[in-house]
């Protein structure tokens, strides 16, 4: 069983993205080619925002929002610490400070009701991560961010194509990151990313910082990085979008599936599930449950050939790089969520039948 199936995926659309990159190929055009405008403007409309600018991954799309946004050494991003490491990894690389904000101990994404009192004066941004697949709580935190004119940057690598509120994630803040990692909801074939937003201003930024900082050729009118996405990845995606919103609901299924079959652990209190909002829905990035005595379970179904992950162990302030930022007991929720959290097999092309299975063994393993 495969913990995430990329091979299904691409036999189902082998002959699209075949062609696609074939005519990359024939034309030659390996960096900025014509598939990285077509990408950005399908992507930009299926976000609904004016401007997508295409990226090499994920962190380079946090990294080029913070750059656009002209955060300077000593200033300060509000963020949580229960994620990946590239989310604070981008704010101190700029020589700035991560604040950590803990987290909602159902849905794992950042608490908006602890924003507010962590904001200083040296306060530049808010970044929130939809983790798990799930957009954070943006209408709360936007209008916490509008009232001391902070800008928010959204983190959305495992929540593309997810819904809050009637809007797309990436298209719910000032700026929207997400990563086409091939493990993602919507993935290319080695490292990508994209920015979304609808301020002109930061667009134009994003846009030069990502080829060295030029506004034309050869010159360079500010500071930046040799961060483009190359032609045969956006190739790769635009082959993959029009099966996009039948993998998302295929996620939306299986999720809700994983929901309904495993009810009976969480009445006999052997495990807790991911906590959804009513006004959002999840797609599942990662399907990621709560249980005690993790590392028994794993491997109990390590055994019967059940594939597992964690996302993630640790908190950033309990990673030797990022421990100055915090307090060792600090963010106690997202401490104890690194302890319990456990991911199990998820993709659009998992089959019912694979899903029965993980969950008889998971039910045997935890009732033994």
């Amino acid at each position: 069983m495969q913990f995430i199936d990329l091979k299904s995926q691409y036999a189902a659309l082998k002959s699209e993205i075949d062609a696609g990159i074939q005519r990359v190929l024939d034309h030659g055009q390996y960096i900025m080619g014509p598939e990285v405008k077509a990408l950005e403007t399908a992507l930009a409309s299926f976000v609904g925002v004016r401007h997508c600018i295409t990226v090499a991954s994920g962190t380079e799309a946090l990294l080029i929002a913070l750059m656009a946004l002209d955060l300077k050494p000593g200033d300060e991003v509000i963020t949580t610490p229960f994620t990946f490491a590239a989310t604070a990894e981008v704010i101190v690389l700029l020589g700035a400070k991560p604040v950590f904000v803990d987290i909602e101990p159902d849905t794992c994404n950042i608490d908006p009701t602890l924003v507010e009192a962590a904001i200083t004066p040296k306060t530049r941004a808010i970044m929130p991560v939809s983790l798990y697949g799930q957009v954070a709580d943006m209408a709360e935190i936007n209008t916490i961010a509008a009232r001391h004119r902070l800008p928010v940057i959204e983190d959305a690598a495992q929540s593309f194509g997810a819904s809050y509120q009637g809007r797309r994630s990436c298209g719910v803040s000032t700026v929207g990151c997400t990563s086409f990692f091939p493990s993602k909801p919507l993935g290319c074939y080695g490292d990508g990313g994209a920015i979304f937003t609808d301020d002109d201003a930061l667009a134009q930024a994003a846009r030069e910082i990502r080829v060295h900082g030029q506004s034309a050729r050869y010159t360079h009118t500010r500071v930046g990085v040799g961060g483009r996405m190359d032609t045969l990845q956006c190739a790769v995606v635009l082959a993959k979008l029009p099966r996009f919103a039948w993998e998302l609901e295929r996620r939306r299924q299986l999720g809700a599936r994983y929901h309904q079959l495993l009810a009976p652990l969480v009445t006999e209190g052997r495990l807790r599930l991911l906590g959804v909002r009513p006004d959002r829905d999840c797609v599942w990035g990662q399907y990621t449950v709560f249980v005690n005595d993790r590392a028994r379970v794993q491997a109990a179904l390590q055994a019967e050939g059940v594939p597992t992950a964690v996302h993630y162990p640790k908190p950033m302030h309990h990673q030797a790089a990022y421990a100055a930022y915090a307090t060792a007991d600090a963010c106690p929720h997202s401490v104890a969520a690194g302890q319990q959290v456990m991911s199990l097999p998820m993709s659009p092309d998992l089959s019912e039948a694979d899903q029965d299975r993980v969950i008889h063994v998971l039910s045997s393993v935890l009732r033994a």
